[in-house]
């Protein structure tokens, strides 16, 4: 888990591992001892626990035998893949010695701050105890973090002695990093969020002997809880190839096409891009514009079709739309030559055709999520170049077409991790899921690693069974060459905002997309910032733009179906002026935004006709939905 920020070198062993070797070693002594008190006639009350114990101990060393196989099966990545690139320390190393150059006695008082605090700290404690009193600290440094919710963390001397220290010694690193000069920005960004790594990292939560609740589960099981925590780690080694990545759900709850993706439907096209599914009406008549959604292929259409109540696929149709959705291809080795412009072609433009040859009409509507609605913009700005006119609208979801400014994903899109990942898809000939859900994860570490690793591998606890977290699981591949054009020509030459992308011949400019545009951004996205949405959406050349802005996250906030009235909405028709001048004016609107947006979209669509069945028209229905590429799981 922690190896995206070592240092260059042999990789490091992540806390749990290290500790389920610790704690391998120590069980294989405690078993001899006990054996041996049972051999001497040890008595004892809890002989029924002491048994259970000997029982757990022995699997735990047959299991420690399938860790040490599984580690043997860790396979070479890119070395600049680990952590970021030796300048990045030299920057921070120059920048601190700098500081401590010509201003030394700022330094000092730092380290002399915390130093004091520290011992201060501990002199209290020392002094409680010996007086027999319970040291009283406050509580307010932690006041919304699960992690130290056990009552231990405040009543225990130990554990209160361990989460103040902590707490302190997080601050002075954030101190520390927070006032070093000399550094540009993209720098500085970078050096406080790789702190942060180390500052989650060494959470006392994250190893076994200073958490209080992996301790007090340990004991009431038996051991048995550390058991199932070392299967849980050895099952998530085994399926990576000797590498750490929690699993987030329970993988066996749910079934593509079983209980999630259930919405009726047929895949009416295929090629090695893409399969194409044309969803069955559920009303009378329809809208004469056919719509199609074009998901992201980082991960798999069905985020919009989990279960009925929050399906937006079946909501769209509910409304009286004849849908078409695409079903991603999830690329191997031999896709590595495929590129950005094979998806426009390949992709977007032919199930465009096939949409329009199904249906009989000249123009569609679509709607691209993510990269894809990125995507879906240089087809609009190549469509434009070609004076084709046969998309009528588009909708974006969650879109960034302007990368000027980097977010949360500065840490990495310097030159030393593209370097690197450039490497590793010209070695593997695509950019491994592993390493992007990776990256995803530790952009909300606490969350996404360390809380799941603890609950998995020290609490024993199954995985929940959780469509959300399971399709996040369910992730894809990119072929090498697209990655390398939408990580270099994209997020660092940030080509399309700037009218300098070249794909097919032409050169495409946001200036080029001249449809009507809906686009839909989230409040606290953190991998497609709203502003950053916003200012790439004032760049479109179109007239018509309406700009919503929905309260939650990349997900939550466009799974918003308006049964659950969970989050609400913005809106301000005025899309000219800066990102907060627009919020600035907005208007709040409780519920969700997708009857706002339909409302947009059936002025767009045309009258109503007669509904169209999949295979009606006489062209050929090769598989129910979802399909079969999206059944395609990444090879453990």
């Amino acid at each position: 888990m922690t190896r995206i920020i070592s240092s260059r070198g042999p990789p490091h062993l992540d806390p749990a591992t290290m500790q389920m070797q610790h704690l391998t070693r120590e069980f294989k002594v405690a078993r001899e001892k006990n054996e041996s008190d049972a051999d001497q006639g040890v008595a004892s009350d809890d002989g029924e626990h002491l048994a259970r114990l000997n029982a757990n101990l022995a699997k735990v060393e047959e299991l420690s035998k399938r860790l040490v196989a599984a580690m043997g099966q860790r396979q070479s990545a890119d070395v600049g893949l680990q952590g970021p690139g030796q300048d990045l320390y030299m920057k921070a190393g120059l920048a601190y010695w700098s500081e401590m150059m010509a201003n030394p006695s700022k330094m000092l008082e730092q380290q002399a701050q915390y130093w004091g605090q520290a011992m201060t700290h501990f002199m209290e404690m020392q002094n409680s105890l010996a007086e027999g009193k319970m040291p009283l600290l406050p509580d307010d440094d932690l006041p919304s973090d699960k992690r130290f919710a056990n009552p231990l963390w405040r009543t225990h001397p130990y554990f209160n002695f361990v989460r103040h220290q902590y707490v302190m010694g997080s601050e002075a690193i954030r101190q520390a990093v927070g006032e070093l000069e000399g550094l540009d920005d993209k720098d500085k960004y970078r050096v406080e969020f790789f702190a942060n790594q180390v500052i989650e990292l060494f959470s006392p939560t994250n190893y076994f002997a200073t958490n209080p609740d992996a301790l007090e589960k340990a004991v009431e099981t038996d051991g048995e809880s550390l058991v199932h925590g070392l299967e849980n780690l050895v099952r998530d080694m085994e399926t990576h190839h000797g590498e750490i990545l929690p699993t987030l759900a329970d993988p066996n709850a749910f079934q593509v096409g079983g209980n999630i993706g259930t919405t009726e439907g047929s895949v009416v096209f295929r090629n090695r891009m893409l399969e194409l599914i044309q969803y069955a009406p559920t009303t009378e008549k329809v809208h004469k514009t056919p719509l199609i959604i074009f998901p992201p292929w980082i991960n798999k259409f069905y985020i919009l079709d989990l279960k009925p109540q929050n399906s937006m696929i079946k909501w769209i149709v509910d409304q009286g739309y004849t849908l078409f959705v695409v079903s991603w291809k999830n690329p191997d080795a031999s896709y590595a030559d495929v590129g950005i412009e094979d998806y426009v072609e390949e992709g977007y433009l032919a199930a465009i055709e096939e949409a329009k040859a199904i249906t009989g009409e000249k123009q569609v509507n679509a709607i691209g999520y993510c990269i894809a609605g990125t995507t879906l913009n240089m087809t609009l700005a190549l469509l434009k170049k070609r004076k084709d006119k046969s998309v009528k609208s588009a909708t974006f979801f969650t879109t960034l077409t302007d990368f000027s400014e980097q977010g949360e994903f500065t840490p990495f899109l310097q030159d030393d991790f593209v370097d690197a990942i450039e490497r590793q898809v010209d070695q593997d000939g695509m950019l491994d899921s592993y390493f992007m859900s990776r990256t995803f994860s530790f952009l909300r570490s606490k969350d996404l690693i360390y809380g799941p690793a603890v609950r998995s591998y020290m609490m024993g606890e199954a995985p929940p069974a959780f469509d959300l977290l399971y399709w996040n699981g369910d992730s894809t591949n990119l072929p090498g060459k697209m990655a390398k054009q939408y990580l270099r020509g994209l997020c660092q030459g940030d080509a399309l905002a700037s009218g300098t992308f070249e794909l097919l011949g032409e050169n495409l400019s946001l200036k080029d997309v001249t449809v009507p545009v809906c686009a839909i951004a989230c409040e606290t996205d953190h991998i497609a910032a709203w502003k950053d949405s916003f200012r790439g959406v004032t760049k479109m050349g179109t007239k018509d733009k309406t700009f919503i802005l929905s309260e939650s996250g990349h997900i939550a906030g466009i799974v918003n179906p308006p049964t659950k009235k969970k989050y609400g909405h913005y809106t301000n028709p005025d899309v000219s002026g800066t990102s907060d001048d627009w919020l600035g004016a907005a208007q709040y609107n409780e519920g969700s935004w997708w009857p706002l947006w339909e409302a947009w979209l059936a002025k767009r669509s045309g009258a109503k006709v007669a509904a169209r069945v999949p295979g009606a028209d006489g062209h050929k229905i090769l598989a129910p939905a979802p399909g079969t590429y999206v059944k395609e799981r990444q090879a453990a």
